[in-house]
């Protein structure tokens, strides 16, 4: 009983986290439009660098990152990673206001290193520190705390930032000379400070109030073992031994950039059909919202009516099948449908990150890390997208784009999962 406790007081705490992180993921969409304004970018593609220098940084800071776990363990780790976010909050709200682009750029890299120490850590943590059959339960638990956040935080941002964005683009066409419209561009600029400033006071906060708190810390290789009548992980010298692990690594690239799509990429989606920017700046919270729904969905069903990889399953087959009717449908209904996207996505990570650490043993970190370079998909795949709709149509960049990611997450939903392994997960049902 004592246990169960520990681990409910642990999940709250790593809750607190994934709301955090889910609040400054998922200002990257409005943020596109923001810096497409207040920098005078004159393409979509310039403005998606957001999503590339975010997301990019965790490609190159996902080993790393697992490194300093190993030195400072889980809990010094995830505080530290809250300062270093903190500091790429600082410089991107002061560099906003003199309308730096490149140090603006700077410090949302330094904002997702920060986010890739976080997540190494608490990935993994909230895997483990129950049940592994459990583990989508678990993480759906704090993906709605990631996703009522990600609901938020475009919200917050269009009400202090791009309230009224559409008459200042109106009025940035209609300046008569460069002055005037460099002033029209510098005060609405000098809006994000605020927020920003803000922000990194509580991540601050926050840094310490998690290396002052109850959070126990986990050892993985003690953790996360295969049962004993299975002496694969005792045999294995190499992290690149573990097929499943590499396969979940290309699997959370093409989940990540899907989800990246529907969340961040559909304003500008929107915006190809002629909405205007005073609605097309709320549509990332309507796909976190359908991913609220599909994680209160998960709750309550994995693992005890579906497994973690029958989820999965139906979560990439929702995912084509919502993609194909963007395609087939215009306006409303069609970003209607990739809002929707945020449903077929939502039990992806839960599923997959757990499925792809089964095992590892003392490799945990490393493989947590190798999964986390995966999420490198949010850089790649929707800079893809805004270059190519400026020579093709978009609609169709986007099909193009979608469909192949997530037919090779419906594979390693039917086979690519078990790869390497001798012995299937246990269907029985565990306590959170």
């Amino acid at each position: 009983m004592q246990q169960n406790q520990n681990n409910r007081g642990a999940i709250i705490i790593i809750g607190i986290l994934f709301f955090v992180f889910g609040f400054v993921t998922w200002l990257n969409g409005p943020l596109i439009t923001y810096v497409k304004l207040a920098f005078g970018l004159d393409t979509d593609s310039k403005a998606f660098l957001v999503t590339t220098a975010f997301y990019m940084a965790y490609f190159f800071l996902a080993f790393p990152s697992s490194w300093v776990l190993e030195k400072t363990g889980m809990k010094k780790g995830m505080a530290m990673a809250l300062i270093v976010m903190a500091i790429g909050t600082f410089l991107f709200g002061q560099y906003a206001t003199h309308r730096n682009y490149t140090m603006c750029l700077l410090g949302l890299f330094i904002i997702g290193s920060g986010l890739s120490l976080l997540q190494t850590a608490s990935n993994p943590y909230i895997s483990i520190i129950g049940p592994i059959e459990s583990a989508a339960q678990r993480i759906s638990i704090v993906g709605i705390c990631n996703k009522v956040a990600g609901i938020i935080s475009p919200i917050v941002l269009s009400a202090f930032v791009l309230k009224g964005v559409t008459g200042l683009e109106e009025k940035v066409k209609a300046a008569s000379d460069q002055q005037l419209k460099d002033d029209l561009l510098n005060e609405f600029a000098s809006k994000i400070y605020t927020p920003y400033v803000i922000m990194a006071v509580v991540l601050v906060l926050l840094g310490f109030w998690i290396l002052r708190s109850s959070l126990p810390e986990i050892k993985a290789a003690e953790a996360n073992v295969q049962p004993a009548r299975d002496n694969t992980t005792k045999e294995k010298s190499s992290l690149w031994q573990f097929p499943h692990l590499i396969l979940g690594a290309v699997c959370i690239f093409f989940y990540v950039g899907v989800e990246v799509m529907a969340g961040d990429a559909i304003g500008t989606y929107g915006k190809g059909f002629g909405i205007s920017t005073d609605y097309t700046k709320y549509f990332t919270s309507f796909t976190l919202g359908a991913m609220l729904l599909g994680y209160v969905v998960g709750l309550f069903t994995i693992p005890k009516y579906i497994s973690q990889q029958a989820a999965l399953k139906i979560s990439a087959i929702l995912g084509i099948v919502f993609t194909l009717a963007a395609y087939f449908t215009s306006g409303y209904i069609s970003v209607g449908f990739v809002a929707a996207l945020g449903l077929a996505n939502a039990l992806m990570w839960p599923a997959i990150f757990p499925l792809a650490i089964s095992g590892l043993g003392k490799f945990t970190e490393k493989g947590s890390a190798l999964l986390i370079m995966g999420i490198a998909g949010g850089a790649l795949i929707p800079k893809a997208f805004a270059s190519l709709k400026e020579h093709y149509n978009f609609q169709l960049v986007f099909c193009a784009l979608m469909i192949p990611c997530y037919l090779y997450i419906l594979y390693y939903a039917i086979k690519g999962y078990a790869a390497g392994k001798t012995i299937p997960l246990s269907p029985k049902i565990e306590a959170v």
